[in-house]
């Protein structure tokens, strides 16, 4: 996965960074999918993708971001929403309306697909991929909190922007966490998503309430 920009904009030496980041990323998850995370090394990583391992950290400085590729891509995308949002939106719409978004394209960050479970399995099995996973929460909390206190009027010490970033991650991983929870028992992936949606919903709704000088 690449989150640098596609199209035709990029320039030739851009285009390869970006092949070469996916190759790298591609050939780590195939090896973790079917070894496990602490089983396989950057070394075996850099073999598969036919690549120095000095290139692997060129592109991902911690084995983990091997398998956890789209932090970055989820930080901008959240932190883009509340940046770019239109004239008549709050942080808070604009969070709603691009979680929505994500999960009426099926993208992977919704987590409630039955296609992302092995991905999920193996994040489960690692306690090094379940720390950098908090890690990627926290740095999500802080880029939001910064983000939304540079588009609003708050001054320096408005707690504000904090707040609503904290509570916004928290129910984000609230809302994630059981809709995976419940495709691992078994439910069905139709209900599940549909209730997931509902839930972004309500979760929304309910921030909204609590937050109301925030949104």
């Amino acid at each position: 996965m690449t989150t640098e920009p596609e199209g035709p904009e990029l320039s030739l030496r851009q285009r390869k960074k970006q092949e070469t980041r996916r190759r790298i990323s591609d050939a780590a998850s195939a090896l973790f999918l079917e070894r496990g995370f602490d089983n396989v090394t950057v070394v075996e990583t850099a073999k598969a993708a036919d690549v120095s391992t000095m290139t692997v950290f060129n592109y991902f400085p911690r084995k983990e971001d091997l398998f956890l590729d789209r932090i970055p891509e989820a930080i901008e995308l959240f932190t883009g929403a509340v940046r770019d949002r239109r004239d008549d939106e709050t942080p808070l719409t604009a969070l709603r309306r691009v979680t929505l978004e994500l999960i009426d394209r099926g993208h992977p960050l919704t987590v409630a697909q039955e296609r992302f479970l092995p991905f999920w399995r193996v994040v489960g099995d690692s306690p090094a991929l379940r720390a950098r996973g908090r890690e990627a929460l926290e740095e999500l909390e802080t880029a939001l909190a910064a983000t939304i206190a540079e588009t609003t009027d708050g001054g320096a010490h408005d707690v504000r922007p904090r707040l609503t970033a904290a509570l916004a991650v928290a129910a984000y991983r609230t809302v994630a966490t059981n809709s995976l929870a419940r495709l691992v028992a078994g439910a069905p992936e139709h209900t599940v998503l549909k209730d997931h949606r509902a839930l972004v919903h309500r979760t929304f709704d309910a921030l909204e309430r609590a937050l109301p000088e925030a949104t």
